[in-house]
């Protein structure tokens, strides 16, 4: 048997500032709960465990007829939704109490860990910290919902993705329930390579439904900025760790980072079934037919495909020898690499003046592009080809 640990506050019910959910004013369901908790529940054979920490709960900084009301309410509007829990766990103590109940304590879980049940494919599923600890404690995964690419710690106990990247497990941070469902129900779509040849050491972590992070270092200022807008606008977590030898040109590292980045995205694709295979760029203001990106005064165009076939067409020119440390030669060579090794066929056009700003449209067009083709219809996992193989 699986199992999924869900937190309450700030999971399923959006945390009000003072940590307490105790009057009817501060109920209000995270967007998106209802409905993704009703569809694992209707398509998923996962048992349902909420694991709570409320703290002080039946003393006075706590009653209980503030906590129950509310608690109760919501209980009732998922059974509404065919929304029931298997078995619901609630520590009372406080943070200071230090007691093994408390998450990511797993005192109160212990009947989860005498080996019936399949916590190594479970989930934990939260908002915090302490939710992502708890799955490492109990050894399973953890799917950490933030609305925002770079979480801060605001509060105790606030997902810390650097304290977090230590810990050796699966650990997926997402922007919404949508992901964790598509997570949970059609799998993980991660991946890492590495390349070491005599020129360079590089490797390359992606995950396909993460919320934009990135972390990279080839050594090249301006390349790290453009792999940054992958990241960035295509709502992919990037590790991108390049050592190359500069010493001789930027040629080996800009082409190995390509090759490495391309075998990974296939990688991480998978089977690629669901996803949406095609993507472009489109500038609500262009033209219909036009799919287009501005940027200032350059205007950039990419359009790919996931159908397994490598394939460049290039049409853009470059008037300065160098843009930052990267020769402009450099950007065909970089996006044809990346093409043959994820093979897709990739279509870019870029027009204007500024070369910095053409550059970095045609990257932030392509993250556009790579968002829309790897997009999942979890509805719909059928392979996007009628020849029945990509």
């Amino acid at each position: 048997m699986k199992v999924l640990f869900i937190d309450r506050d700030g999971t399923i019910l959006q945390e009000p500032a003072d940590e307490q959910i105790d009057s009817f004013e501060k109920f209000h369901f995270v967007h998106g709960a209802i409905s993704a908790l009703r569809f694992l529940r209707q398509h998923t054979d996962y048992r349902f465990v909420m694991v709570s920490n409320q703290d002080g709960l039946g003393t006075p900084s706590y009653p209980e007829e503030d906590f129950w009301p509310t608690h109760n309410l919501m209980l009732e509007i998922l059974a509404g939704e065919g929304v029931t829990f298997d078995d619901i766990l609630i520590d009372r103590s406080f943070p200071e109490d230090n007691l093994p109940t408390r998450k990511p304590g797993t005192a109160m879980l212990t009947k989860y860990m005498d080996g019936s049940y399949d916590l190594a494919n479970s989930y934990v599923i939260g908002d915090r910290e302490s939710d992502a600890q708890l799955a490492k404690n109990l050894g399973c995964k953890a799917i950490i919902i933030s609305p925002t690419p770079d979480p801060s710690p605001v509060r105790e106990g606030s997902i810390i993705s650097s304290q977090l990247s230590t810990l050796n497990f699966q650990l997926s941070t997402v922007s919404s329930w949508d992901k964790v469902v598509e997570i949970i129900y059609a799998g993980v779509r991660q991946a890492t390579v590495t390349r070491t040849t005599k020129e360079t050491d590089i490797a390359v972590s992606v995950n396909l439904d993460g919320i934009g992070k990135s972390n990279i270092s080839t050594g090249l200022g301006f390349f790290d900025h453009m792999l940054e807008q992958i990241a960035k606008h295509g709502s992919i977590d990037l590790d991108i760790r390049v050592k190359g030898d500069l010493h001789v040109d930027e040629h080996h590292t800009i082409e190995d980072t390509a090759l490495a980045l391309g075998e990974a995205l296939l990688k991480a694709l998978g089977d690629k079934r669901g996803i949406e295979r095609y993507g472009f760029s489109k500038d609500s203001a262009s033209a219909a037919v036009e799919y287009t990106l501005p940027m200032d005064d350059c205007l950039c165009s990419v359009a790919l495909d996931f159908g397994g076939r490598p394939w460049l067409v290039w049409d853009a020119e470059f008037h300065r020898e160098r843009v930052g440390e990267m020769p402009t030669e450099m950007f065909l060579h970089f996006f044809k690499s990346l093409s043959d090794a994820a093979r897709i066929n990739l279509n870019i056009k870029a027009e204007g003046q500024n070369e910095h700003h053409k550059i970095e449209g045609i990257f932030k067009a392509l993250a556009r592009a790579l968002r829309m083709a790897v997009r999942r219809d979890i509805n719909h996992m059928q392979l996007p080809s009628s020849k029945g193989v990509l």
